[in-house]
């Protein structure tokens, strides 16, 4: 297999340096495309997946995630350059792919209405190359659509959080920090206590003890981070007297 691998590498390289144009031998751009070529070679020769050359490779990784009928895809590979591929060699190749670094299995979500899409085209009579390309567009469509519900969905939530504990608090309820009003301050009751905290100029937070939210309150400490705050109320929220 070495030998083998040697032999492909130099006869690239050979390839490469026939070029009469010492300014095309140095060229950053035919570089990378040798280097991307030593790179492909190389792992075709040690590939333990012999059938999977070239094209059906390609075809493979494009259609992983597409729920594309395996007996169709099976279909579409053969007629492809390379030996006959059996049913279990398209199933067990993709499940392979499934699990490479940065490739996920198909999002069941998607499901339906990939098969939708695939008979439609198929019906039609779209080649499957121009199917798995339209197959592709449509998951990041609806992924895009999946990930906007999603963040929409997630800032609802928060809001309804947000809501709940301002009503919490201003109901006279023991609660953790919330701002009143969309105020740039916070306010928490620890223990029937009412504390404020806002954050200043010079990125330190200043901790009140206050009686009402527009009181002025007495001043309990200055912090580097809300989290060194929230370690001392522990602490003030049972034993400060200061307002009595």
């Amino acid at each position: 297999m070495d030998s083998d691998r040697q032999y492909a590498i130099a006869s690239l390289l050979f390839d490469y340096m026939k070029s009469p144009s010492l300014r095309h031998l140095r060229d950053p751009y035919s570089v990378q495309k040798l280097a991307r070529e030593i790179i492909s070679t190389v792992d075709r020769a040690s590939s333990i997946w012999k059938k999977w050359e070239g094209q059906r490779e390609e075809v493979a990784k494009a259609a992983a995630s597409c729920w594309i009928p395996i007996e169709d895809l099976q279909a579409f590979l053969n007629g492809l350059p390379g030996p006959s591929l059996t049913k279990t060699d398209v199933e067990q190749r993709l499940r392979a792919i499934w699990k490479e670094p940065y490739t996920t299995y198909p999002n069941d979500a998607f499901k339906d209405g990939c098969q939708a899409l695939y008979h439609s085209e198929k019906a039609q009579g779209t080649e499957m190359s121009a199917i798995i390309g339209a197959l592709q567009e449509h998951i990041e469509r609806e992924d895009e659509r999946l990930r906007r519900e999603q963040e929409e969905s997630y800032r609802r939530c928060k809001e309804e959080e947000r809501v709940k504990l301002e009503q919490r608090f201003l109901s006279g309820a023991d609660c953790g920090w919330t701002r009143i009003d969309r105020s740039e301050a916070f306010y928490s009751r620890r223990n029937g206590r009412t504390f404020r905290i806002v954050q200043g100029k010079d990125k330190r937070w200043t901790l009140s003890r206050i009686k009402e939210i527009d009181d002025k309150g007495n001043l309990l400490g200055l912090y580097q981070g809300r989290g060194d705050a929230n370690k001392a109320l522990k602490t003030i929220a049972y034993t400060n007297e200061s307002l009595g």
